[in-house]
């Protein structure tokens, strides 16, 4: 086992992966409006923080992720294991006195920003490489540390004189990667691998400071994910894995984390277990300008209302993080024909037609890469034929349109977390709709919903396709 040498070709893969990785580790690292004082940007980091031990026992956060998936390493294969994290580091502002001292102050003005203490995030890696045959058994733990370190820089004014300074501190973290395999029972020679990550930390809560997250992060891993490369072989799917594996993919235990196959289109070797709930090969948005931070929001909104800050809330934010000053700078030099990129795309179309678009539908990428066809791809006219308020759809042996009830049965096979929270649901349809795709969806209330009336008076309904729903009464 090492923590140096990856296989030949795993850096190349990891890398591809890193661009998703990237989105990961960062996502919610800093929110709209990118600002230190503003009430999101008080709670740091949701996603995947492993927490030290004595703090975790008393909250609803974890010291430790648990993967577990299915591979098919062929003989001698090697894993390579990239653990990757984010280190919180403290940073205080300092003021220079004349006597070539340092006061610490709340905050310190400068022409373009205004610095203040934050919290900015280091990443982190840790790195090791196992034959897949050591993995059988007890299976391999690699402890790590990261010493506590502390650095400062110079704060210069436009003119170039020393105002002050900047101090950031890391506190140690401690942690420790076990990863193991066992053999299936079967035709197909197939492993389950386990990799599990902990946060063995021995630091304790001041006292009278029990509950306060604050203090625990310095100690933390934040936004921990995995990713995991087989020299020879491959691993299974598990959001869509072939039938005669679903018995095995169903027994295997994920927790605080979920693993999908990432990297390269169409291949199998490398996986990303990740905090965040992502499909099988993720990738960035080809439309996406940059790192937003925000992908709770829509790029276009985020850009929009981040150039319309104002000169003082941009001067805030460009000191609140380097990483905040990029999204400002990113925001005030977009380019128009960039912008009206974000407004969206049609990624069914480029399927079937093939990125050239279909005859007839030629299109031409200007300089900035928008598309613009010579003829419309959609022709609102075909709307005519449709009327959602009358429309009706066959489930099972009844018809189903506005006003009929049903019990809600999301599927795993395109559902997200949100929709699983409502199965068993009932719901009353409001209206049956028809994409430009052909396909049907039915827009729905939930019964008991108390803001069902503000929903259909703004027309903001839950959807799900008829598959997904059982009828309760026939439709109108």
């Amino acid at each position: 086992m090492t923590a140096t040498a990856f296989a030949p070709g795993t850096e190349e893969r990891f890398a591809l992966a890193r661009q998703v990785a990237d989105a990961v580790l960062f996502e919610g690292y800093v929110l709209y409006p990118y600002r230190a004082s503003a009430a999101k940007n008080r709670l740091r980091w949701q996603f995947g923080v492993l927490v030290p031990p004595a703090w975790g026992a008393g909250c609803e956060e974890h010291d430790f992720q648990h993967t577990e998936c299915l591979m098919e390493p062929r003989k001698g294969a090697t894993l390579s294991v990239e653990v990757r994290f984010l280190h919180a580091r403290r940073r205080t502002v300092q003021r220079a006195r004349p006597d070539g001292g340092h006061d610490t102050v709340p905050e310190l003005r400068l022409d373009d920003r205004i610095l203040v203490p934050w919290d900015e995030g280091g990443e982190e890696r840790v790195e090791l490489v196992v034959p897949v045959e050591e993995l059988l058994g007890d299976g391999v733990t690699h402890p790590f540390r990261i010493p506590a370190r502390e650095d400062t820089e110079p704060v210069l004014d436009a003119a170039g004189r020393t105002v002050g300074r900047l101090v950031r501190r890391c506190e140690e973290v401690v942690g420790t990667v076990r990863l193991s395999a066992c053999e299936l029972d079967g035709p197909y020679r197939t492993s389950r691998l386990t990799a599990v990550v902990e946060n063995t930390s021995d630091w304790v809560p001041p006292e009278g400071r029990a509950a306060d997250r604050d203090a625990a992060l310095p100690h933390s891993l934040v936004a921990t994910h995995l990713l995991m490369a087989l020299s020879a072989g491959s691993f299974l799917s598990m959001t869509d894995p072939p039938e005669w594996a679903k018995g095995a993919v169903a027994a295997c235990r994920n927790l605080h984390t979920w693993p999908v196959l990432a990297g390269e289109p169409g291949r199998a070797d490398l996986v990303l277990s990740s905090p965040i709930i992502l499909e099988d090969h993720p990738a960035i948005a080809p439309e996406s300008p940059g790192a937003l931070y925000d992908a709770t929001e829509i790029d276009e909104i985020l850009a929009l209302r981040t150039a319309a800050l104002t000169d003082e809330e941009k001067r805030e934010a460009r000191g609140t993080d380097p990483r905040a000053a990029a999204v400002i700078d990113l925001a005030d030099s977009m380019p128009a024909e960039v912008l009206e990129r974000l407004h969206g795309a049609v990624r069914g179309l480029r399927e079937v037609t093939g990125e050239t678009g279909a005859p007839g539908f030629p299109g031409f990428p200007d300089e900035h890469g928008v598309r613009r066809p010579d003829t419309p791809w959609w022709d609102p006219a075909s709307d005519a034929g449709f009327d959602p308020d009358h429309d009706t759809v066959v489930v099972g042996d009844r018809s189903v349109g506005k006003g009929s009830r049903v019990e809600l049965r999301p599927g795993l096979r395109h559902t997200d977390a949100q929709d699983l929270f409502l199965r068993g649901s009932t719901a009353t349809v409001e209206a049956v709709l028809h994409d430009v795709d052909g396909a049907v969806h039915l827009a729905v209330t939930v019964d008991g919903d108390p803001g069902a009336d503000i929903r259909r008076e703004q027309g903001r309904y839950l959807y799900f396709q008829p598959d997904e729903v059982v009828p309760l009464e026939a439709g109108p």
